[in-house]
């Protein structure tokens, strides 16, 4: 029979063994957070962009550190292996190095600082500061390859996102979630529509990533683009084109981190990606420099992989959640339509706005070619005498295009064709309904009732 006192023994010994065990699992736990000890490797061979080492032994993604000769240190990433042979990229110019280079390997994981405390800030691809402004203030981080999302739970598009642009919102509906191309040769206005939809969109946050852009067009798109008040609710993600083709990639991977943050918090979200073609290019780069074969211009297999896996981590969050909605830019070499990236960009994305040189070489801004423009999710945001109206304009516009030059040389005869007689007699105010100032911000709902007032409603 036990006594009082055995039970109080049999109680402590209790409380100790549970001590002793909560300590244990402890200890196991942050013996099991340890990285495994990983051996460094040597610098073996160095041709044009591609570090080759030997002894490395990390992932592809792996960060490493290479120590120079004079003590400086250039930090790489794991692009490709052959055999024991590792393939690095280095982040920055690889000056100093020399064969036999001791390789530091890194933390694998790359986390990046996201929250409110970018607002209003501007940070290159490794989330660190440009604008001078002191460190970024914030406790929560993120990853670069971001969260997936199950495409059977994400919300559908069924909202229109005012943009400020008066032909993108009555004949070019953008609804929340959609993800749009914004094909352009150079200096027909891309950057100024960008900035007019940061100033004039009904976004909660703007997240601009300027990827490849010159030095000169970064400085002046932030400073001169952008106003105060759409400043405070945007973060600029910036990698100046003399930037390596590694640090293009990420600069693209940390804007859409960024933005899926903000997502995620349930925010809606307009991401303006400036531009696809140089993220692009920079994969082909780091393709070439580790011996990937050429496909299309010189585009490998795998830059036609990474496109998709940029482009589906935007778009709806899960139902009842936030939203980003995106534009990428795509460059046309020579204007040209049927470029590589451009082809593939147009079939993975929910449609594309085209800026015509033609058009601006007419004085008429922004210079969107309304025909070649498609959204392909319009029908079902806006409501039956709306699409009735957009599809009314573009048959009128697509009618005088169609015969602009049997008008130019005189050889249209008024009352042959009553639909082409319409179409004339409507150009100037159909032009004029196209043109916007670059100051000018025109809302969704008075985009839609100056459409009506102008074509009507009728079939």
């Amino acid at each position: 029979m036990s006594t009082p006192i055995d039970e109080v023994r049999r109680k402590g010994r209790e409380r100790l063994n549970s001590g002793l065990l909560d300590r244990l699992q402890q200890s196991r736990g942050r013996v099991e957070r340890v990285n495994p000890p990983q051996s460094e490797g040597h610098l073996s061979r160095l041709t044009g962009l591609t570090l080759e080492a030997e002894g490395l032994r990390l992932p592809i993604g792996g960060r490493a550190l290479i120590h120079g000769e004079n003590g400086d240190t250039v930090p790489a990433e794991v692009v490709g292996f052959q055999n024991e042979r590792t393939f690095l990229m280095p982040e920055e110019i690889a000056a100093g190095l020399t064969p036999g280079a001791r390789i530091e390997p890194l933390d694998n994981q790359r986390q990046i600082p996201v929250g409110e405390g970018l607002l209003g800030r501007v940070i290159d691809a490794n989330g660190q500061p440009l604008d001078g402004k002191g460190p970024i203030r914030t406790h929560d981080f993120g990853l670069l390859a971001g969260r997936p999302i199950n495409p059977l739970q994400r919300a559908p598009v069924r909202e229109p996102l005012d943009v400020g642009i008066r032909a993108i919102n009555g004949l070019l509906s953008v609804g929340r979630g959609q993800r749009l191309g914004l094909f352009a040769g150079s200096g027909v206005g891309k950057s100024v529509l960008l900035g007019m939809m940061t100033r004039n969109t009904t976004a909660d946050v703007i997240v601009v990533g300027l990827i490849g852009e010159r030095g000169r067009e970064v400085n002046e798109f932030i400073h001169e683009i952008l106003d105060e008040e759409s400043r405070t609710r945007t973060v600029v993600v910036a990698v100046p084109a003399d930037q390596s083709p590694l640090l293009r990639q990420h600069g693209a991977w940390v804007a859409t981190a960024v933005a899926e943050h903000f997502r995620d918090q349930g925010l809606h979200v307009l991401l303006l990606m400036d531009s696809l073609t140089r993220f692009a290019q920079g994969a082909r780069e780091i393709a070439m420099a580790i011996g990937e074969p050429p496909a299309s211009k010189g585009y490998a297999a795998s830059v036609f992989a990474r496109l998709p896996q940029l482009v589906e981590r935007a778009g709806n969050g899960d139902v009842g959640g936030g939203s980003i909605t995106a534009f990428y830019t795509v460059l046309a070499e020579g204007d040209d339509q049927n470029d590589p990236i451009v082809d593939a960009a147009r079939a993975i994305l929910d449609g594309h706005v085209v800026l015509s040189r033609e058009v601006a070489e007419t004085g008429r801004y922004p210079a969107i070619d309304v025909g070649a423009s498609v959204s392909r999710v319009m029908s079902s945001l806006i409501s039956p005498e709306h699409e009735r109206a957009a599809r009314r304009f573009r048959g009128l516009s697509a009618t005088y295009m169609q015969n602009r030059d049997l008008i130019a040389v005189g050889a249209y005869r008024k009352g042959a064709d009553p639909h082409l007689d319409e179409a004339v007699a409507m150009h100037e105010r159909l032009e004029a309904y196209l043109a916007q100032g670059r100051d000018e911000a025109v809302g969704f709902d008075r985009a839609r009732d100056d459409l009506l007032a102008l074509v009507g409603g009728a079939a």
